[in-house]
């Protein structure tokens, strides 16, 4: 598994041209079914309006993408919805555009554009959230070397751990992959050798951006 992101929760952006008026609103999603159950809940939410555009993509390497122009010209609205979700590689989620029209016509570049920005506003106002290969693992650590580790932790931009306090420290970290080896060396050379990592688990590891 390589790194993606998620949306963290729903998201509603709005993006004006010449008196359209486009409504993004972002969705987390575990499946197509879930998918099209909020479409159609947006099509009869927003019944009077001239366009429900879509994109979504289900799955960690997106193994289900699907988009709708919904009446407009092909490839303005379905498609430049997905390329916002593609481009910041953001799975599991349903983008739905609703279009209110302004009586103007837009042309195709002007589609695209208040497409993608009213995509891009649903997802900024939802937040990302990172997946990514982890470890898990859990030591014990004397008071002595804790001021040390727990100064190590910070630097290296660690937020999931927990501590439980006895005759000495247990403290239970979740990780990115990527930064394991570099923590478990600098562990082992602060503590003289005293705390090592062992029995590390492979987790997904997941945190709020």
């Amino acid at each position: 598994m390589s790194k993606y992101y998620i949306t963290s929760k729903n998201g509603v952006g709005e993006y004006i041209e010449k008196k359209s008026r486009f409504i993004g609103q972002s969705f987390p999603i575990e499946s197509e079914d879930e998918a099209i159950k909020i479409i159609e809940e947006t099509k009869k939410k927003y019944w009077d309006a001239r366009h429900n555009c879509y994109a979504f993509c289900v799955g960690k390497n997106s193994e289900i993408m699907r988009f709708s122009d919904d009446g407009e010209p092909s490839g303005t609205a379905g498609k430049p919805i997905l390329e916002v979700l593609t481009r910041q590689n953001i799975h599991n989620t349903l983008v739905v555009v609703t279009r209110y029209f302004g009586g103007t016509l837009l042309g195709t570049g002007g589609l695209v554009r208040a497409y993608s920005k009213a995509t891009s506003a649903a997802v900024k106002d939802a937040g990302l959230t990172k997946v990514c290969p982890g470890f898990s693992v859990s030591f014990n650590a004397s008071y002595e070397d804790y001021g040390k580790i727990k100064n190590l932790i910070m630097k290296s931009g660690i937020t999931k751990f927990n501590e439980e306090y006895s005759d000495k420290i247990k403290i239970d970290i979740e990780m990115p992959a990527d930064i394991f080896d570099s923590f478990k060396s600098e562990v082992v050379d602060i503590t003289s050798g005293k705390v090592t990592l062992e029995d590390a688990k492979n987790i997904e590891y997941i945190e709020k951006i």
